[in-house]
């Protein structure tokens, strides 16, 4: 099977802003997009973009899970670096119509098809390294994917990194490439250097995320992630993970935790942790490892309550369960 994320639909919805107005969203072929070399994207990193999904239900009807809340970060991402405002409204009609142009080729679950779009800086100006750009592009790319566990559930190893951030800590909360590009370097020394599969970003102690998720420690019948500001990304899978945990009747605790905390309460029976993002849902963490030791979270196996969570969502995603919150977008 193909890597996630790899295989894309022949065409995508693409909208261009001129200085004063965005133009008319049309299809095109989703390998052709032409930029001038000098494009601010390619200088100065002027882009943001979302993750979402679409589901198949047993009816047959195609339903996209928190549309409203990806575009509202997308939205967000876009001001906070000084792009051209985008207008929401028709943001939220490119999405559709792209899914809806390929609503036969969304999975059955548990794969579905995933929606990314994207905005960049396209003004050909080498010299604006300190003015933004006065031109864009956004476009939505779709691209069916199977069952992120189809290998089968496995926990991970995350490298604790005391001494680096994932971001500078005011673009944390922004869905930027730039962000992701500098925690590649760490985690691919963590992976040579300790076998890790990620690295949890933890500057001068304080438990913030890894290079690509959120991440939450689930002690008994209480989960414990960090408050947001504006140091991390705020993420949609995260705050739906929450909001359901609350529903179980979990005690939802929002607030900060550091080093020292995160390992002595992950050396208790039954502790579990976990990564949250649109592509996995939650995947749990077995093993954390600091200065050089190793320590298992609880048994270091997949955890009970992570497993239930993924469950609940899941099935609100695929219309197995009740959507009492308003999450899902028909199309």
């Amino acid at each position: 099977m193909a890597a996630f994320g790899t295989v894309f639909m022949p065409e995508m919805a693409i909208s261009w802003f001129d200085n004063s107005q965005w133009s008319p969203a049309e299809f095109v072929s989703s390998d052709s997009i032409q930029l001038h070399p000098g494009a601010h994207v390619l200088h100065y990193s002027s882009t943001c973009f979302e993750g979402l999904k679409a589901f198949r239900h047993e009816d047959g009807s195609i339903k996209i899970f928190r549309m409203d809340k990806n575009i509202e970060r997308f939205a967000q991402s876009s001001r906070l670096l000084a792009l051209p405002e985008i207008d929401k409204a028709a943001t939220a009609k490119m999405i559709i119509d792209i899914v809806k142009h390929f609503a036969s080729e969304v999975p059955e679950p548990p794969g579905s098809m995933y929606i990314r779009p994207t905005h960049i800086g396209t003004e050909p100006a080498i010299g604006k390294a300190a003015a933004p750009s006065v031109s864009s592009c956004q476009y939505v790319l779709l691209s069916p994917v199977g069952d992120y566990f189809s290998g089968g559930d496995t926990t991970l190893r995350l490298l604790l990194e005391e001494n680096g951030a994932r971001c500078a800590a005011h673009m944390g909360m922004i869905k930027s490439g730039g962000n992701y590009a500098s925690a590649l370097r760490p985690i691919m020394n963590a992976k040579a250097s300790h076998k890790a599969d990620q690295v949890l970003f933890c500057p001068n102690g304080d438990v913030q995320e890894t290079g690509a998720a959120n991440f939450l420690l689930i002690d008994g019948d209480e989960v414990i992630t960090k408050a947001l500001d504006e140091s991390f990304l705020h993420g949609v899978t995260r705050a739906s993970v929450l909001t359901i945990a609350r529903d179980l009747g979990m005690k939802v605790s929002e607030r900060q935790l550091t080093v020292d905390e995160l390992l002595e309460r992950a050396a208790k029976p039954g502790c579990e942790a976990a990564l949250s993002g649109t592509a996995a849902v939650l995947t749990s963490v077995g093993t954390l490892l600091h200065n050089d030791k190793e320590y298992k979270v609880g048994n270091g196996g997949v955890g009970a309550t992570t497993l239930k969570l993924r469950q609940a969502l899941n099935a609100i995603q695929w219309g197995k369960a009740e959507d009492k919150h308003g999450w899902l977008t028909s199309i």
